[in-house]
């Protein structure tokens, strides 16, 4: 009877040990298995974060600088900003005088400095020159803020079929022509900052809260009476009915 008995209980102390290695292999196991999640898990982070670093690699602030060829067309030098491909139609390294001729108001003239902004005069030049402005209008107006104008659809939703470079600080650019009285700028959608087409804006009071977040490339050298007149007509940055949006009959380059 003493032998069976010792039999069992080695019987059972088998069954015991053979039970504890398998919830040892059991608890190994799962520790393995939320080790490999977590490496897994580890590992997508990291991919993810080094194609968000490659997306924003050339987006990166870099110094925007032109250069000129023998033809008087100017290419971006730093060939890793993706905007280095632009064909530059005019002389980026003097400055441009405009006359912007409003029906019924009279002329505003204006110098147009390329020294930070390239890509904005010469777009803004290239319409010019398209004759694209001629007809268009002032829409939308605030009195002691700013005049805007330039949208081919009358109500700040249109603009010509090319996109530019946002040149402003909060897109990499440095440009120091802050947003004072007769400043002339670039309106854009609030996203993209890379969303300016062909409206522009006048700066009639102070707003230098718009420094580093809009590409201000010009200043009016004469006729501010006219952008005064046209800002009194409104005084809540109001887009005027068409009928009452003051035209610009005809924008001019002078030199």
């Amino acid at each position: 009877m003493a032998n069976r008995d010792e039999k069992y209980q080695a019987l059972l102390e088998q069954r015991r040990k053979l039970r504890e290695a398998e919830e040892a292999a059991k608890r190994a196991a799962k520790k393995k298995k939320t080790l490999n999640i977590i490496l897994v898990a580890v590992a997508a982070v990291l991919i993810v974060a080094l194609a968000v670093l490659l997306i924003l690699r050339p987006w990166q602030e870099k110094t925007f600088t032109t250069s000129t060829d023998g033809n008087n067309s100017s290419t971006v030098s730093d060939v890793s900003d993706p905007w280095a491909d632009w064909e530059f139609k005019h002389d980026m390294t003097k400055k441009y005088h405009v006359a912007m001729e409003v029906k019924d108001y009279g002329t505003i003239k204006l110098e147009l400095d390329p020294t930070y902004t390239p890509i904005t005069v010469d777009n803004f030049l290239c319409l010019v020159e398209e004759g694209f402005y001629d007809g268009l209008t002032f829409h939308r107006i605030d009195k002691d803020f700013m005049i805007q104008g330039g949208d081919p659809n009358h109500n700040g939703t249109g603009g010509s079929s090319v996109k530019i470079k946002g040149e402003f600080k909060a897109n990499g650019v440095e440009n120091p022509l802050s947003h004072k009285r007769g400043v002339i700028s670039m309106a854009r959608a609030s996203y993209p900052l890379d969303s300016a087409s062909s409206q522009f804006f006048i700066v009639h009071g102070d707003s230098t809260s718009l420094d580093g977040q809009y590409a201000s490339f010009g200043v009016v050298t004469e006729g501010m009476d006219v952008v005064d007149a046209i800002a009194a007509l409104s005084e809540n940055e109001a887009v005027l009915p068409f009928e009452e949006q003051p035209v610009i009959t005809k924008i001019t380059i002078l030199d």
